[in-house]
């Protein structure tokens, strides 16, 4: 079968994350994972996971979480009271470094006092840390220390992996035409494709209408539009 009658199937290694969908391994996402499923064996117990918006940091800190039972913190929840029980799993995910207001100091106490647990901590931000405007030399010196894992934008691939999965599991077959047509012209962010494959479920609900890359391409400009997307995997 070919076009619009054929069915895509969902073939794209991938690795369960508890509470969330499958993530999905292409090539704009391998070198990261790869050094994440390092662990324990990081080249350094800090790592920094970064990536643009909708490039799925939230979702592969997530899957680090699931694996090591880390503890999840923001940045503003870094202080030099809480630093000990932050550790106290022995590992530490910090999300969105470096927020709106760092506490320098206890941020270098709690690498300080990682290291001399041997306590793993793995942070998430847009960019690297020369960018943070840190003012405490010794805190950003080891912070550029430390390894960093890139994510790119979603990809083609990505996006098509996670646009089949999100159709499949709310039961909706499409076809390669439909998908295609989707990713051409879709704003590239997986919150974005959570948002489209459910806006077009509800709206195929509520006309009773079969998912056709006619009607799909009418949903998303009636998304698009208006700037409806919201939400992201960060």
């Amino acid at each position: 079968m070919s076009g619009e009658g054929r069915q895509l199937a969902f073939d794209l290694p991938h690795r369960p994350a508890t509470g969330r969908d499958d993530f999905l391994v292409t090539p704009s996402n391998a070198k990261a994972v790869a050094l994440i499923d390092l662990w324990p064996n990081w080249p350094s117990n800090v790592l920094i996971l970064l990536g643009p918006p909708g490039s799925g940091k939230s979702h592969l800190a997530a899957v680090w979480h699931e694996m090591t039972g880390a503890s999840v913190a923001r940045p503003s929840e870094v202080r030099a009271d809480a630093v000990p029980w932050l550790l106290e799993k022995g590992a530490l995910v910090i999300e969105d470094a470096p927020g709106e207001a760092l506490d320098e100091p206890a941020f270098f106490h709690l690498l300080n006092l990682a290291r001399e647990q041997k306590a793993y901590v793995l942070i998430t931000a847009l960019a690297p840390p020369p960018a943070w405007g840190i003012a405490l030399p010794d805190l950003l010196s080891r912070l550029k220390a430390a390894p960093i894992a890139q994510l790119g934008p979603p990809d083609d691939a990505l996006l098509r992996g996670v646009l089949v999965k999100l159709f499949a599991d709310r039961q909706i077959g499409v076809d390669e035409a439909t998908v295609s047509y989707l990713i051409s012209r879709m704003p590239r962010e997986l919150a974005a494709a959570r948002s489209l494959v459910a806006e077009i479920d509800r709206r195929a609900l509520e006309e009773r209408a079969e998912v056709t890359r006619n009607f799909a391409a009418k949903v998303l400009g009636d998304i698009v539009s208006p700037g409806l997307f919201t939400g992201e995997d960060g």
